[in-house]
């Protein structure tokens, strides 16, 4: 992580004011957060819905060495080690900007519509067999999740894999600059953001802003099968090695020969075989890009195999859990758009081994004016032959129930607004071995009737 004295952090900062006999004192590491600050931080006192200056005095109580204080804000304390900047988020950038051209490390950016996190830790699953390799930190990929990456990489590391989310136009671009990458991904274009972006055309444009950093020399590995990435790239006639992914026979990297195992899946690509431990034909793709770039980092088939076994995704990822009951649930609510759904659901269709099929669904948000058609058409697309019982959860998702009873038996598609009662419902109908899917945008939590389900 950075090691600096306080006349380097003001400089790389482009602060000021810092006063003479605190200059020499070393910062280890940085911190937005007073709670969890520890000694030798440098901290940032980000401006949200709570105004980090009120927690200096604390953050500095606890071990931190210095703060910046933006000059706006009024009363800085006494007796305190303070660089002075503009804007405290700016700040922190320009310094996660300067920190990256001392680091001599190969960077990947990774972006997307879904599918960002699973490759970033597939990436690092398989590039630690041969790389000291630094990785993006739970979600830690937004305007400040991405510095505070950047700030915590040892100068020993050779390898950072670093994800990028965004809510909006240029966000993607101004990470890209900061981290100044070797080799950009984008894994595939959805319909996130539909209600801040506008348009898929308009997120394919945003989601591009990536190659803007791209270093000189680099490359740009991206899921081929995408028109609107194609026609984008063309437009702009830029000149970098790229690499195409996907299932279409026209891209540099194919997965065939695939079968689907009862917890994983067998593909293979230019003739050599992979076992990955994730099923679904949207974590192969996913796989194809962690592929690509280890085959160019010079990994061989083996080495991969070797790191995709020891891959391990965080929680709410289609995280398989048995409930002392004798059923399984599987919980895939970290986040829902019409593409993980339709993924989530496919994968779960193609389940074989459980006794009946029961599929929990809540609201997927942020998808514009045609969110209730978006809803509207993951029920139309539901199979009563390989899903048994249908519960949905929120207004927006009543819109899959009322078209998936097009097609199911009126008793087996449930409208809950109530978790409680929905929790209760499930119990009552669920039988062991049966398994459930829960599926919906976090702001749903809809994995809260877990624990109800447990016992």
């Amino acid at each position: 992580m950075i090691n600096h004295e306080l006349k380097v952090i003001e400089r790389m900062s482009a602060g000021s004011g810092l006063s003479l006999g605190f200059e020499d004192l070393i910062i280890l590491g940085v911190s937005i957060d007073s709670r969890t600050i520890k000694p030798g931080n440098l901290f940032v006192p980000i401006i949200r819905d709570l105004d980090g200056h009120d927690y200096v005095s604390d953050a500095i109580s606890k071990g931190a060495i210095a703060s910046f204080w933006q000059k706006d804000r009024p009363n800085p304390p006494d007796h305190v080690p303070l660089i002075y900047v503009d804007d405290c988020l700016e700040a922190l950038q320009k310094l996660a900007t300067e920190y990256r051209r001392e680091l001599q490390i190969k960077v990947i950016g990774i972006t997307g519509s879904n599918g960002k996190t699973t490759t970033k830790e597939m990436l690092n699953s398989v590039l630690q067999t041969k790389f000291r390799v630094h990785k993006t930190e739970g979600n830690l990929n937004s305007q400040i999740g991405v510095p505070l990456t950047i700030l915590g990489i040892d100068k020993d590391a050779e390898i950072a894999v670093i994800e990028m989310g965004m809510t909006e136009r240029g966000q993607i671009e101004q990470l890209s600059r900061i981290t100044h990458p070797d080799i950009a991904v984008i894994t595939m274009i959805g319909v996130s953001h539909l209600s801040s972006i506008g348009s898929r055309e308009q997120i394919a444009a945003a989601k591009l802003e990536i190659i803007n950093g791209l270093k000189n020399g680099g490359c740009f590995v991206f899921q081929g099968d995408e028109p609107l990435l194609n026609k984008e790239l063309n437009n702009r006639n830029i000149s970098i090695e790229t690499i195409s992914f996907g299932q279409g026979d026209f891209n540099d990297l194919i997965a065939e020969n695939t079968i689907s195992c009862s917890d994983g899946s067998q593909f293979s690509v230019a003739n050599q075989m992979y076992y990955l431990p994730l099923l679904g034909m949207h974590n192969i793709n996913n796989a194809l890009a962690a592929i690509a770039i280890a085959l160019r980092l010079g990994l061989n088939s083996s080495e991969i195999n070797e790191g995709f076994t020891q891959l391990k995704l965080p929680n709410m990822r289609f995280e398989k859990m048995n409930s002392p009951l004798g059923f399984t649930i599987i919980n895939d609510a970290w986040n829902a758009s019409p593409d993980s759904v339709n993924a989530a659901i496919t994968t779960f269709q193609e389940l074989t081994g459980y006794g009946e099929k029961h599929l929990v669904i809540g609201d997927m948000l942020e998808l514009g004016d045609d969110e209730i058609e978006f809803h509207r058409v993951v029920g139309r697309n539901l199979d009563p032959n390989k899903i048994n019982y249908i519960y949905t959860c929120g207004d927006l998702s009543s819109h899959i129930a009322s078209e998936a009873k097009r097609r199911y038996p009126l008793e087996a598609v449930m409208t809950f607004k109530d978790q409680i009662i929905l929790a209760n419902t499930l119990k009552q109908k669920i039988k062991k071995n049966d398994v459930i899917l829960l599926k919906a945008s976090r702001g749903m939590q809809i994995d809260l009737i877990i624990p109800s389900l447990m016992n």
